[in-house]
């Protein structure tokens, strides 16, 4: 099945009865390696790992005497993970916790956890946080590149656009220009990118045109993050390469997905935006 046809039977787009009783049928996952089957690729044999940071901002469910219950989430998908969750599905599992009574917050968390893993096809870990726990917005580390003077003509992807020199450096670079759009609905989807690498020097210019070129791209959030990554990794040939997005989120939701050439995890820092 294609990505198109998969997506099409997906909630997207399509009109929707809220439920508000616990239903983990409501989740609906869309295999990770539809777009790089489509190019002839082992999506199994890229060069990066990473991780999707999921974190939601409205779950709410009843205690055992009926009394609601409020905490946010931090769901943290495997990028090895067979398919990822729709995002309109995984906020219509999650309002189904809004009307059903459970005995402790556990049972709660071990009900997402094994909902999302069985989705997903690979291990998902939950933390539920209090809403009154102490929080912090932070910002992405290294040096934003959004007040350079470019000139745009792309408003799709243009790898080309991607350049570097002989000279070697470690360095990171952040911008929040990234806009792409949903791949049914059109509609926005807003984020702030950090690119972590070592390796020939990146032209800055370029990078930052070519993350603009995403402007009237539709695709979910972590194809164009897993496309960014590896359209830096054939361009620039760095030695060692990590590309975080934080989009901003819809419907209680956002998605923050990671790559990396080495194996580590980001800090699930929450931007001001978001």
């Amino acid at each position: 099945m294609s990505e198109h046809e998969s997506v099409k039977q997906s909630p997207l787009g399509q009109g929707t009865r809220y439920v508000n009783r616990y239903d983990p049928s409501l989740l609906y996952p869309i295999a990770r390696d539809i777009n790089w089957q489509a190019q002839g690729v082992d999506r199994t044999k890229l060069p990066f790992r990473g991780v999707d940071i999921w974190n939601a901002y409205e779950l709410s469910w009843l205690d055992s005497r009926g009394k609601p219950v409020v905490r946010l989430a931090e769901f943290r998908i495997p990028a090895s993970s067979e398919s990822i969750i729709e995002s309109k599905s995984f906020k219509l599992y999650l309002n189904s916790y809004n009307l059903t009574r459970f005995g402790s917050e556990d049972e709660v968390r071990s009900h997402l956890q094994q909902d999302l893993s069985q989705a997903a096809g690979g291990q998902v870990s939950v933390r539920l946080i209090r809403p009154d726990a102490p929080g912090t917005i932070g910002q992405l580390e290294g040096v934003c590149i959004d007040d350079l003077e470019i000139d745009v003509e792309h408003y799709t992807p243009a790898p080309s656009l991607l350049k570097c020199s002989s000279e070697t450096v470690t360095e990171t670079l952040t911008t929040h220009l990234l806009k792409s759009n949903c791949p049914v609905t059109g509609q926005p989807d807003w984020g702030s990118v950090q690119i972590r690498y070592r390796g020939g020097k990146i032209d800055r210019k370029g990078l930052l045109a070519y993350i603009v070129s995403y402007r009237e791209h539709g695709d979910f959030h972590e194809q164009c993050v897993e496309n960014i990554f590896m359209d830096i990794w054939r361009h620039c040939r760095p030695q060692k390469l990590s590309v975080y997005a934080r989009y901003v989120r819809r419907g209680g939701l956002d998605i923050n997905p990671y790559r990396s050439s080495i194996q580590d995890e980001p800090v699930n820092t929450r931007l001001s935006r978001q």
